[in-house]
């Protein structure tokens, strides 16, 4: 047996932030250079988007269906944001980590407090900030994706969200999109090797005492 070969326990990593500081960026960047790292599909009671595909971006379900998914322990966390219903199917996130790999969450403060309370073991949790308040509105300004009503609405709920940052277990100030990427990699590098997620390693050392 090899370092390399025996087996890990996977882990939830969650980055939350306030729209526009960033995250989704980050997500993205992480996805395409870890291939270990599985990104969590939500459920949603809002309408597809256009491109949108069920089962890829979103499980899209009706509200009745939602509240089904909640009276039967089916998922690991949920929110209601802006008029629609939020939530983590929990049998997809549970076999990924059986199978020794990392699943990407994008969700806010709510979600992540339930998930610490379903599965603190598992979980890390990452918060970006920022550069400003006023950076913050550029950004989503500048995107041009939502009505001056929307962002206004963003605006008022970033007071919310920022208030939240000393649950998590990282905070990351994001005025460099290559710099917060680097940060959350080495943060992902650091937790892969934590010895409760090494499942196999008292295996490992024990074999290695006895081969002589």
């Amino acid at each position: 047996m090899t370092e390399s070969t025996f087996a890990r326990r996977g882990f939830m990593l969650v980055l939350s932030s306030p729209s526009g500081a960033g995250k989704t960026t980050v997500t993205r960047a992480l996805l395409k250079a870890d291939k270990e790292l599985v990104m969590s599909v939500s459920a949603t009671t809002r309408a597809p988007r256009p491109g949108e595909q069920n089962g890829s971006d979103y499980y899209f379900v009706s509200t009745d269906e939602f509240k089904s998914m909640i009276d039967c322990g089916e998922l690991l966390e949920h929110a209601r944001v802006f008029d629609n219903f939020y939530g983590t199917p929990r049998a997809k996130v549970e076999h990924e980590l059986s199978q020794g790999r990392v699943v990407l969450f994008d969700i806010d403060w709510q979600g992540t407090q339930q998930l610490r309370e379903a599965a603190r073991e598992d979980l890390v949790s990452v918060f970006i900030l920022p550069p400003s308040i006023a950076e913050l509105e550029r950004r989503l300004r500048t995107r041009a994706q939502d009505s001056d009503e929307v962002v206004r609405k963003r605006m008022a709920r970033a007071n919310d969200e920022i208030s939240h940052w000393a649950e998590y277990d990282y905070v990351l100030v994001n005025s460099e999109i290559e710099r917060t990427v680097a940060h959350v990699q080495s943060i992902l590098a650091a937790e892969r090797i934590r010895r409760r997620r090494q499942i196999g390693l008292s295996d490992f050392v024990n074999a290695m005492r006895t081969d002589r």
